[in-house]
């Protein structure tokens, strides 16, 4: 009598979870661990700079108009200051300038995103599950959204809301959350015929629960490379409206 398959995978490999075997391919390429050190250097660079940043470009008291507009590695008048990078013609460092200024932009870029996906994952997550008329409706709202430019879409929200780094985050966030919408809608309706949605319907789970909790997770892995990419498209554009005057 031949042995069952499962024997002849070794123990530790059966016990693996899926985390564990994303986390596993992860760290074996080289390119992955690379941009992720460089990430984590980022990120932790923009959350320690009220401590490694050599200025506060937001206190004014602290700057000398007299060090103005000096190259990179320059030392300030009174030689207590190195200027790695220059400064403007503020007297700014521009080092610390970067460094504070990626705290604000990792922010809102974050928060935006993250709003967005709960948004746009829900509506699509609806419209998909229920269909007929609410996915129809659902479906040319977000059409209607996606037709727009998202910088025109953004300008116009900022008009009227004024300035603020909490109105750039509700902008960012109405330009956004179509794109979240249109995948999870797709990628539901690829489950939403499967055994696992059929035995919840039948075991009588309510609506919200079968979505959150089954269709969800497994919706998750476009989504997840939607998020990527528009952090990084909502950092660009928050600096396009910072350089436009609105942002």
């Amino acid at each position: 009598m031949t042995a069952p398959v499962t024997a002849a995978v070794p123990a530790a490999a059966r016990e693996q979870t899926p985390w564990r075997r994303f986390l596993g391919d992860f760290f074996a390429s080289k390119l992955a661990t690379l941009g992720l050190v460089i990430l984590v250097l980022i990120v932790g660079a923009a959350l320690l700079a009220p401590w490694i940043a050599p200025q506060n470009p937001y206190d004014l008291a602290s700057l000398d108009i007299m060090d103005s507009k000096l190259k990179p590695g320059s030392e300030s008048g009174d030689g207590s200051m190195h200027y790695w990078l220059g400064t403007d013609g503020q007297a700014r460092d521009l080092l610390s300038a970067i460094l504070y200024g990626m705290r604000t932009s990792l922010l809102v870029a974050t928060v935006s995103v993250l709003a967005a996906f709960g948004i746009g994952a829900t509506v699509g997550l609806i419209a998909a599950y229920f269909g007929g008329r609410i996915d129809a409706l659902l479906m040319r709202i977000v059409d209607i959204q996606l037709s727009f430019p998202a910088i025109l879409v953004a300008l116009m929200l900022l008009a009227i809301l004024g300035k603020g780094v909490d109105k750039v985050i509700i902008a960012l966030i109405v330009v956004q959350w179509a794109y979240f919408a249109r995948a999870a809608r797709g990628a539901a309706l690829v489950e939403r015929g499967k055994e696992y949605v059929e035995a919840a319907r039948c075991m009588s789970l309510s609506w919200g629960r079968v979505l959150f909790r089954h269709v969800l997770p497994n919706c998750m892995p476009p989504l997840i490379v939607i998020a990527t990419i528009d952090l990084a498209h909502a950092i660009a554009l928050e600096a396009t409206l910072s350089f436009l005057g609105v942002g």
